[in-house]
């Protein structure tokens, strides 16, 4: 009976030696964290976009509240599916698809519309309005509809026991902002 009860004792505490281990501590789960951030609209994604509005000198500040508003839409509606993860000693890379509104194709359009009517953008001294353009691209880019699927590989790096991510590519961000030129 002793002979059952601490092996069945040693069992347990072989089992348990794990549980106090972090289970968000993996790369998968510090994807999933970065990702699930911008879906909730974490204050950390709020403030960046707030810094990135603050350094816009081309819009006005109803035209920055606009934006503000089209991007928090983005980003809840960003969709994530983890397709693999490569752990190699202290670095590895998730494999990640995600699928966000297509604002390159609607930048593209706007710009292409303005090539073609140019005249719409005249203010009354027939001179580049700048202000009526931006409002028709934000106009444009609140009817977004159309997604675009990208595969991203995202890397990490173990310090300290933690996984944390790498700092992601400028191609990267443009294409989880939708805004990558494909």
């Amino acid at each position: 009976m002793k002979k059952t009860f601490f092996t069945l004792l040693l069992a347990f505490s072989l089992l348990c030696s794990g549980c106090g281990e972090d289970l968000n501590n993996t790369p998968t789960k510090q994807v999933e964290m970065f990702f699930m951030n911008y879906q909730t609209l974490d204050q950390e994604v709020i403030s960046d976009l707030n810094d990135t509005l603050n350094s816009d000198t081309t819009m006005n500040s109803s035209q920055k509240e606009e934006y503000k508003e089209i991007m928090k839409k983005h980003y809840k509606n960003l969709i994530y599916d983890v397709k693999d993860e490569i752990i190699n000693g202290d670095t590895a890379t998730v494999q990640v698809e995600i699928e966000v509104y297509d604002y390159s194709k609607i930048n593209k359009a706007v710009n292409k519309y303005l090539e073609d009517n140019p005249t719409e953008f005249l203010d009354e001294d027939n001179n580049y309005d700048q202000e009526k353009f931006i409002d028709y691209k934000l106009s444009e880019l609140k009817k977004a509809k159309e997604k675009v699927k990208y595969t991203l590989d995202l890397s990490l790096t173990k310090s300290n026991d933690k996984w944390q991510m790498d700092q992601i590519s400028s191609i990267t961000e443009d294409k989880i902002l939708g805004i990558y030129e494909y």
